[in-house]
């Protein structure tokens, strides 16, 4: 596919450009452009510009960043069109995702870009934080990836796991995740340990079903090569030539997560993810993802990812959400900040005051 492109304006407000797109097929066109032109309604949303187009001619304006921006995605979901699947919404949200403007401006090399085999395909992370996530997995045996629901934290760590487990690279994969609601209760669940704690691994089953399929997933878990682990049951093993997952650690206590990082073997790759902003441990108990990140962050052979919101790569609102706490603690925590300094102010007017009255005779 050609593209040949034509800048009519080069003011810094607003510009304008027009660009033609190859081959000239309608029904590529059709699926480009969406129903009730829904894709290029969500481009003229999330990028701020007006597009307009009559068969392969394209016109775009807004800011020239924005523009070019623009241009970009629409010339990348054209090379998606005409494959199976169908490009949908959810496609041009996560092509979005990963061609943010801030990212347009200085796009990687093709030799940069990493991708995970499985059996239903090529995963390709989506912008340079989730390249660089699963570049450190595939380069350190201890990683961290921390930040926000639905930056792919969990997904990409499982899709590693599944390509080193084909290539026979390891031997076993092992998810672990802390189940901090069910507690000491844990043992009154019915079913045997994988079923009482089915609840709280069913995202990493998720992403093993999408890669490897049902059947092959629960035979491996059959032949005890994928096995499923709450956190306290690590305590006493060594793990070698394993992939370990441990979800969730926000919610790991200090002493489980040395624990569990003491388990790792050799020729075993860890891949610990969490969200230090959604801790469930009870009151006045720190995270052990919280202690790790503190202890751990100048160790050699330690990889650490931080996602932010800007990497959310589910439903547009997720992102918004994800931005709106983040103010939200983030205003909180000044508050809290004056609220000190206006109290400890207090307190030593009145260390004053008290000084002042025991130095004036009587």
């Amino acid at each position: 596919m050609n593209a040949k492109t034509r800048n009519t304006s080069n003011t810094l407000a607003e510009s304008h450009c027009q660009f033609t797109l190859e081959p000239d097929d309608s029904q590529r066109f059709a699926e480009l452009c969406g129903q009730f032109n829904q894709n290029l309604k969500q481009i003229e949303q999330r990028l701020h510009v007006k597009v307009r187009n009559r068969g392969n001619k394209f016109s775009v304006s807004g800011r020239a960043d924005s523009i070019k921006a623009a241009r970009e995605i629409l010339k990348r979901l054209y090379r998606e069109t005409g494959k199976q699947p169908p490009l949908t919404p959810e496609t041009v949200h996560l092509f979005l995702q990963e061609s943010a403007i801030e990212y347009i401006a200085a796009p990687e090399s093709s030799d940069d870009v990493v991708s995970l085999r499985t059996r239903k395909g090529l995963i390709t992370p989506r912008g340079p934080n989730q390249q660089n996530y699963v570049k450190s997995i595939l380069q350190h045996d201890i990683n961290f990836g921390i930040g926000p629901a639905g930056t792919g934290k969990t997904y990409l760590a499982v899709a590693a796991a599944v390509q080193a487990l084909e290539d026979e690279q390891i031997r076993r994969i092992l998810l672990v995740r802390p189940a901090v609601e069910a507690g000491e209760k844990l043992g009154f669940l019915p079913g045997d340990l994988s079923q009482k704690i089915d609840p709280y691994l069913r995202p990493l089953y998720d992403a093993l079903y999408e890669m490897l399929g049902f059947e092959r997933v629960d035979k491996l878990i059959e032949k005890n090569v994928i096995e499923v682990a709450p956190l306290a049951y690590m305590r006493g093993r060594t793990l070698n030539n394993s992939f370990i997952i441990l979800d969730e650690s926000q919610n790991t206590t200090s002493e489980q997560m040395k624990m569990f990082l003491t388990r790792i073997g050799f020729g075993s790759t860890a891949v610990i993810t969490g969200d230090v902003t959604q801790v469930d441990l009870p009151r006045g108990t720190r995270s052990g993802l919280l202690s790790a990140i503190d202890v751990l962050k100048d160790v050699d052979g330690m990889g650490f990812t931080w996602f932010s919101s800007k990497d959310v790569v589910r439903h547009p609102l997720v992102q918004r959400i994800v931005q709106a706490y983040d103010v939200f603690d983030q205003k909180q925590e000044q508050e809290q900040q004056r609220r000190r300094e206006e109290r400890k102010a207090l307190h030593e007017q009145r260390q004053q005051q008290a000084q002042t009255e025991a130095s004036v005779p009587s």
